[in-house]
C-alpha cells in the first residue's frame, strides 16, 4: 500500500506540476485520472458507496473522487483551507467502503507538498 501512495502521490505532484493552482476539482481528477491510466494503475472515478443503515443498503449519495487499484481512495480538493470536515469525509469513506488508507489531495496550494495528507483508520488525522 506505501508503494501505491507513494507512486500516487507522485503522479498528483506531477499534474500540480503541469496545470498549477486555482482550477477547478474536476479539472484535477480528469488530469490525475489520465496520469494514473497512463502508468498502469486502474482508476474508477465518482464511485458510489452505499450507506449500511440497520441491516438495509441505502444509496445516500457518498462518491469516492477516485479509488485506485481497487485499494486506495483518494479524495481531491481544490479549496483554499482544508478544514476538519474534509479529513472527517475521507474517514467516512474508508470505514463505508472497508478500505484503511486514503489520500485527501488539496490542489489549491503554492506546493501540493502542504496540499497531500494521509488518512489513516483510526487515526483522527494523520498526516505525511
Amino acid at each position: 500500500m506505501d508503494r501505491l501512495c507513494h507512486r500516487v502521490i507522485g503522479l498528483c505532484l506531477e499534474v500540480h506540476r503541469e496545470l498549477g493552482p486555482g482550477l477547478l476539482e474536476s479539472s484535477y481528477e480528469e488530469a490525475l485520472a489520465f496520469e494514473l491510466a497512463q502508468n498502469g494503475m486502474e482508476c474508477e472515478r465518482q464511485c458510489e458507496i452505499p450507506l449500511l443503515y440497520k441491516a438495509n443498503l441505502l444509496n445516500c449519495g457518498y462518491r469516492i473522487d477516485l479509488l485506485v487499484n481497487r485499494e486506495l481512495i483518494v479524495e481531491l480538493k481544490a479549496v483554499i483551507e482544508l478544514q476538519p470536515v474534509h479529513y472527517a469525509q475521507v474517514m467516512t469513506y474508508l470505514k463505508l467502503s472497508n478500505r484503511s488508507l486514503g489520500l485527501l489531495v488539496n490542489f489549491n496550494v503554492p506546493r501540493l507538498k502542504d496540499g497531500v495528507h494521509r488518512v489513516v483508520v483510526g487515526d483522527l488525522y494523520q498526516d505525511d
